[in-house]
């Protein structure tokens, strides 16, 4: 029952200020879209830059976001000090939609279940055997095809409905899956199988063996999932370029 409240554990952040709404849209746009700085935001938002820092910093003071210096080679840095980007800090993703109740739902029917050798693994399985099942059914047909582009494509797709706003990039030997939200990265700092699992449910979801290269859970601004080319599709881009 300890596991159980922790799941539950959805603290919520109600916000008085006139510009709240204007605050939550800012962080928004760093939680789907990952870390980024000022003039970075001020652009894709529309705002002036005085205004996206006024709302930076109150962001930051209330603990919502902090601001570090840009991973940046030596040997490549230039003059001037460089701008700082600002990210999602775990108190700002417990502002945002959370997915607490439902897993614990889920452990309650599992639990009930009266399975045998109950284990957070199995547990872990079951979860991502239940997403995996609801991604073939949403992306259908995308599911037969030889594309692993566009499965990859279709499964981003459901992950953001799923609630981890997850985008596609690509990249000369593979792909990258990139969820910039996790409904259950509390509950997965604890239980990591859980991470473990959903990588699984990725790969037999693609049909092809995928790899985790970071996680929220684990203290990662995104969680990660490279998707190696086929032999072909490379072949494919090759003789394309």
């Amino acid at each position: 029952m300890a596991i159980l409240g922790e799941l539950r554990n959805t603290s919520v952040v109600k916000k008085t200020e006139p510009d709240a709404r204007t605050r939550d849209q800012v962080a928004r746009a760093i939680l789907e879209t990952g870390p980024a700085t000022a003039a970075d935001l001020a652009s894709r938002l529309e705002m002036t830059p005085a205004g996206i820092r006024r709302h930076l910093d109150a962001l930051v003071e209330d603990g919502v976001l902090t601001s570090r210096e840009p991973y940046q080679s030596t040997a490549v840095r230039g003059r001037g000090r460089p701008a700082r980007v600002f990210l999602m800090t775990d108190q700002g993703r417990e502002n945002f939609e959370h997915s607490y109740d439902d897993l614990a739902v889920s452990a309650l029917k599992f639990i009930a279940s009266g399975a045998s050798n109950l284990s957070i693994q199995s547990f872990a399985d079951q979860r991502a055997q239940e997403m995996e099942a609801r991604a073939r059914t949403k992306m259908g047909k995308t599911m037969t095809s030889q594309s692993l582009a566009e499965k990859s494509l279709a499964l981003a797709e459901f992950l953001t409905e799923e609630g981890f706003a997850s985008d596609v990039t690509a990249g000369p030997i593979g792909d990258q899956i990139c969820q910039h939200h996790c409904p259950v990265a509390h509950v997965a700092t604890q239980f990591p199988e859980l991470c473990e699992a959903e990588t699984q449910a990725i790969s037999r979801i693609l049909g092809t063996h995928v790899q985790r290269l970071a996680t929220i859970a684990h203290g990662d601004g995104v969680c990660t999932t490279f998707i190696p080319k086929l032999s072909s599709e490379k072949t494919t881009t090759g003789a394309n370029t």
